[in-house]
């Protein structure tokens, strides 16, 4: 076990995040590209750009701050957080395409830096700019191979130029500053680049400011330093943008802007201090990232997320520097150097640089979103909506800044995500998608629960029980098929006993069985459960099992082997106590001998036998047989559909019958007619068959077949069968309106006649009224005005009473269809 993941580092705020990031933002870009930027833009588009830039940076440090402020943040930095929320699969990708970039990175500043150094010296030679590039390297590698100490103090130097260069910077552009100038550089020229163009130039300056963030296994305490140090870094950084793109545009004109690239030496008051400032700036970039992507790439190795890089986890002295991780950084840096021509490179490294930002963001989303209690960050300023914010920044950056690049960071990251989630490794961590999940189930089932139920929306939802465990697993595959992965299988296992070695049992029991289930590769759930009496237990578990409207429907038995009457008579009860709660009850036959025969079968000679009488239980079968087909194993199989008719004149009609159900059920079945079948036409018939269905009834506690066969006699020379008792109505013909649903419009309709028949009425009774007040108050009416008047009140008052009943009742019925197990009790 190596030591970086446990040693603390003893890097503070200011050395461990603040330099490295503020070094990095404040490089390239600022010294050499701002000028061209304020130029083609003009000020505004300029301060719009950074403005932009700033946001995708703030936006990022508070994901950055939550989750720094949430875990106890080890060495790895983005790979650390992003694997611990995200999982490994996300940690995994970004985290070696960080160490590449990173590396890369590196070769990118030394090279500029050569090109500065080359400049201010006239070396005009080709290769001189590579040569001083290569040189630097290696100097940067031997600090970086002396350790983070050592790298902060020559990081402080590199400070001390920088501070410097800026200074003279600011000294001579305020005494020079000329509003006029500032005021006519205020709009883009006639011209000029586009918006996006000059943004896609300009973001890389701030795609630095999360370099403190791979320091963070050489920090003291990173839930503290690392949103501090990032937020000072993005803020310091952004203010020295601003100031200096608005002093730029007061020193020189828009066409001085774009042709000098370097037009910060011309305005400084002190020159040798900017050429300083571009040295100390390309410098301590390549620095940063010397450092950074090391720690990346030891943090993966650590978490042994790829065998191949497992060399690299060992760390030397009590800080575990990465040797080994520099030392590969050292070789991909020079390797890049020697290259020569970046230009096509530098574009991938940004996007991927832009994709770690983003899921970052997207991670504490996905934490957040998840709601899971132990996401406690202490950061106070933090809210979902803003990571959220951030992630689709990023992406619109990605898109803004170079298609292309995007998309080729996109597909590398992808396919390594791919390669992680296919390898079979142990589970290292726990990250957040179990609580993601968690959350994504309970507002599918709020949001099940508000839809009505309709037969269209029917789904499996299977109840095994098996306590054997020779045949569960045949049972289990059987439950898989029935299921045709559309719906859910529970295994359950009934502990019969009580006490304390009881309950041990009862949790041995359920690890075996879960075992069992892994082992056969099911997406089955596996539960044990403890009772003192099986039978009772029973229906105390269909009723119990589920949660909202995931409940089981139907439930599934092995058919017993043993035919003695008692054991038989036990089964039918259990059969019989099970089906009275409206579940749906399936029984399987299958010995060792007919699961042999149905596995030696090739999938494309399987056929499936469904014996129709046209009942529920029948409907069920062939329901059933189709869903088989939806499995890989049945998915060649084909359906026969068997009736009897009452002789052999019946034939064509039934079968022209059976063929139009098949049609409205939208499921393809070839249909046989046997006349009047026997129990020895039905195996004659369905011997062969892969599998066959059966429907069946209880009566008087014995198994009736189809067409009134015992069950029993029925499946001796079946093979593997499947005898069905439907607890419900099934429809297969359903369709988007139900039976109910066209009720519910129709009782919904006379509630709307109702009401609006009560306000007419109601309003008639308001106006009859004052006109009795009015005859009664006028002495020119007569009493048998009045009277009629009155008559016609008490008319209209009897209408009233027998509308507000008839309403009453429409408004009971609408209840009862919008609400019909409310009704229930009651009957």
């Amino acid at each position: 076990m190596t030591t970086q993941q446990t040693n603390r580092g003893t890097l503070g705020t200011f050395a461990g995040v603040f330099t490295p990031s503020i070094l990095t933002i404040l490089g390239i870009i600022l010294f050499l590209r701002l000028g061209y930027v304020v130029g083609n833009g003009g000020l505004r588009n300029a301060l719009i750009i950074i403005g932009i830039a700033t946001a995708v940076s703030v936006l990022t440090s508070i994901s950055l701050a939550a989750i720094a402020t949430n875990i106890d943040v080890k060495g790895g930095g983005d790979y650390y957080m992003i694997s611990r929320t995200l999982g490994v699969e996300f940690g995994g990708a970004i985290g070696i395409v960080l160490f590449l970039a990173q590396s890369v990175s590196i070769a990118f500043y030394a090279v500029g830096f050569g090109e500065a150094a080359t400049a201010i010296f006239g070396l005009d030679a080709d290769w001189a700019a590579q040569l001083v590039a290569a040189v630097a390297v290696l100097l940067l590698f031997g600090l970086a191979w002396l350790g983070a100490d050592v790298a902060s103090r020559f990081q402080f130097v590199v400070m001390v130029l920088l501070v410097a260069a800026l200074v003279s910077f600011y000294a001579g552009a305020i005494s020079n500053f000329d509003a006029g100038v500032a005021s006519d550089g205020w709009s883009s020229p006639a011209g000029a680049l586009g918006f996006w163009a000059i943004f896609a130039i300009f973001f890389p300056a701030v795609t630095g400011f999360t370099q403190g963030v791979s320091m963070s296994g050489d920090l003291r305490d990173p839930g503290r330093s690392l949103p501090r140090g990032t937020f000072a870094a993005v803020g310091v950084s952004t203010v020295v943008y601003v100031t200096v793109a608005i002093l730029i545009a007061g020193n020189a004109t828009s066409a001085e802007l774009i042709q000098d690239t370097s037009i910060l030496n011309s305005i400084a008051a002190f020159r040798p201090l900017i050429d300083a400032g571009v040295i100390a700036a390309t410098l301590s970039s390549a620095m940063a990232s010397f450092l950074g992507a090391p720690r990346i790439l030891q943090s993966l190795a650590s978490d042994r997320v790829f065998p191949v890089l497992n060399y690299f986890a060992k760390g030397h002295g009590s800080a575990s520097n990465p040797r080994r991780a520099v030392v590969l950084s050292l070789g991909i840096a020079l390797a890049t150097v020697a290259i020569g021509n970046l230009n096509a490179i530098a574009p991938v490294v940004s996007m991927f640089f832009l994709i770690s930002y983003g899921l970052l963001n997207y991670a504490t989303y996905y934490e957040a979103r998840a709601a899971s209690p132990s996401f406690r960050p202490r950061f106070r300023f933090f809210d979902r909506r803003a990571s959220l914010a951030g992630a689709i920044a990023c992406a619109v950056a990605m898109v803004a800044i170079n298609i292309p690049a995007g998309l080729g960071a996109i597909i590398i990251l992808a396919a390594i995500y791919q390669y992680l989630r296919r390898i079979d490794r142990p589970q290292r961590w726990a990250d957040a998608s179990r609580s993601f999940y968690f959350q994504r189930v309970k507002e599918g089932i709020r949001a099940m629960t508000a839809e009505a139920e309709n037969p269209r929306s029917w789904r499996p939802q299977v109840l095994a029980f098996s306590a054997d465990p020779r045949r569960r697993a045949r049972l289990l595959r059987f439950g898989s098929w029935l299921e045709g992965e559309s719906g859910l299988t529970a295994a359950i296992q009934i502990v019969v006993g009580e006490g304390a070695l009881m309950r041990r049992e009862r949790q041995a029991s359920e690890e075996a069985l879960r075992g069992e289930i892994e082992n056969l590769g099911l997406d089955v759930h596996g539960r044990a459960v403890l009772a003192s009496d099986a039978m009772e237990a029973l229906p105390i578990i269909v009723q119990s099992f589920g949660l909202g409207p995931l409940q089981a429907n139907t439930v599934l038995f092995g058919w017993p082997e043993q035919t003695d009457e008692a054991h038989l008579a036990g089964y039918a009860q259990a059969v019989r106590e099970t089906h009275r709660l409206g579940v749906n009850v399936v029984s399987m036959l299958s010995d060792e001998r007919r699961w042999a025969a149905l596995e030696k079968l090739p999938r494309d000679e399987r056929t499936i036998d469904v014996w129709w009488q046209d009942d529920d239980s029948s409907r069920l079968a062939l329901l059933s047989a189709y869903l088989f087909t939806r499995t890989r194993a049945w998915s060649r199989a084909r359906i026969r559909v068997l009736a009897a008719v009452d002789n052999g004149e019946e034939i064509e009609e039934a079968t022209a019958e059976l063929r139009g159900m098949l049609d409205s059920a939208r499921i393809t079945a070839a249909v046989e007619c046997v006349p009047t079948p026997t129990i020895v036409d039905i195996g004659a018939r369905s011997g062969g068959a892969g599998f066959a269905m059966i429907p069946a009834s209880l009566q008087q506690g014995v198994f009736v077949g189809p067409y009134s066969l015992e069950t029993g006699s029925v499946l001796a020379s079946l093979p593997t069968t499947a005898v069905f008792l439907a607890g419900t109505t099934v429809d297969l013909t359903a369709g988007p309106e139900t039976e109910q649903s066209i009720q519910l419009r129709a009782a919904e309709e006379i509630v709307h006649v109702g009401e609006n028949r009560l306000r007419a009425l109601e309003r008639q009774r308001e106006r009859l009224e004052a006109e009795i007040e009015l005859r009664i108050d006028s002495s020119g009416w007569e009493a048998d005005d009045i009277t009629a008047a009155e008559q016609r009140l008490r008319t209209n008052e009897r209408r009233i009473l027998k509308t507000k009943a008839k309403l009453e009742v429409a408004r009971a019925d609408v209840d009862a269809l919008l609400h019909p197990g409310n009704n229930d009790t009651g009957k």
